[in-house]
């Protein structure tokens, strides 16, 4: 094995205690909290490797989904987990690839027969967002309300709370040992938040003396690294530039982002992060471990492997360096 490779991998199993797949580990408790990874694919991009981002910090028998990007509901069964026990869904920001899902969620909640209200948190727009999906499953509302003699609507179950944006940490939620965290991150530039009232957010996970901080979709942010200072795990979106760069040119000579591709590329590179700059962000946050998540350019190409996405990543942070993947869960978080 190559020494880099080798040193990476006992780095790993040494910090992390238990590294399964959800479905090998959904009979097993846990007295802290968990972090499942239901998708890790950054951006709208399609494969069969990696579904849309997607999370959730489990508790006990709490579920805590962070994001909600197309996929999200087939991975929760994929993980033997309840759809219908989920209380809180967490938005980082209202991308298409953070939040197709929801509509897919809320719909089956309802008519899965949850009666309990599902409070869906975000930046501005989330509840415009929440809205849109209580019209979507109106139709099917009307017909099984009369059909299947129902009395509660979604618009009575499903609620949103809509997070402010600032500098220094919002508490978000406080929920028995559960406490959550909000920052605004730097995922758009200043250019773009003058002319929308949308933001971007990063959250903090912290219960039974551990903590998960998501990076959410960001560039360099000295507000999430304040966030995530002294963290045991953080979660963070990962690009491979050069990799990402070939790709994105792939993928416009095939057709695709034929509206400004060099527009849609500059958005790309400036408002995510660089793997090094992950390592930056987890070494000056001093986290024990970093997590690459929102894989860009993703794990379609077998080229692609694990040691790929850490090796840059690893010249910035010598810590514990865990390449995501769909149905991971890190059981142990010390």
């Amino acid at each position: 094995m190559h020494q880099f490779k080798r040193r990476q991998v006992l780095k790993g199993m040494a910090a992390v205690m238990t590294l399964l797949t959800a479905r090998q580990a959904a009979a097993q408790s846990s007295n802290g909290p968990r972090l499942l990874l239901l998708g890790t694919q950054g951006g709208p991009n399609f494969n069969l490797q990696r579904g849309e981002t997607a999370s959730a910090v489990l508790l006990d028998d709490h579920i805590y989904m962070v994001d909600c990007g197309y996929g999200a509901m087939a991975a929760l069964v994929r993980a033997n987990l309840n759809y219908r026990a989920v209380d809180h869904v967490f938005l980082t920001h209202l991308h298409d690839d953070h939040a197709a899902d929801l509509v897919a969620l809320l719909g089956h909640q309802w008519t899965g027969g949850r009666v309990k209200p599902t409070l869906v948190h975000g930046p501005a727009g989330t509840r415009r967002l929440v809205n849109a999906a209580i019209r979507y499953n109106e139709v099917n509302e009307e017909i099984r309300l009369v059909d299947e003699a129902r009395s509660l609507r979604g618009a009575q179950l499903f609620r949103a709370s809509e997070i402010p944006a600032t500098s220094a940490p919002t508490l978000v939620l406080r929920d028995g040992d559960m406490t959550v965290q909000a920052v605004q991150n730097t995922h758009y530039p200043a250019a773009t938040l003058k002319r929308i009232p949308h933001r971007s957010i990063a959250l903090r996970f912290d219960a039974r003396g551990r903590s998960i901080v998501f990076s959410g979709d960001t560039a360099y942010s000295s507000n999430l690294v304040a966030l995530a200072r002294g963290a045991d795990v953080l979660v963070c979106e990962a690009m491979h530039v050069a990799a990402t760069r070939r790709s994105f040119d792939e993928r416009v000579a095939a057709g695709a982002y034929a509206d400004n591709p060099e527009g849609i590329w500059q958005h790309i590179v400036d408002t995510h992060t660089p793997l090094d700059v992950a390592g930056r962000m987890a070494r000056e946050a001093g986290v024990k471990m970093l997590v690459l998540n929102h894989i860009i350019p993703g794990g379609w190409n077998p080229e692609l492997d694990d040691d790929f996405y850490r090796r840059e990543a690893a010249r910035e942070f010598t810590g514990s360096i865990i390449v995501g993947r769909d149905g991971m869960l890190i059981q142990e978080l010390k």
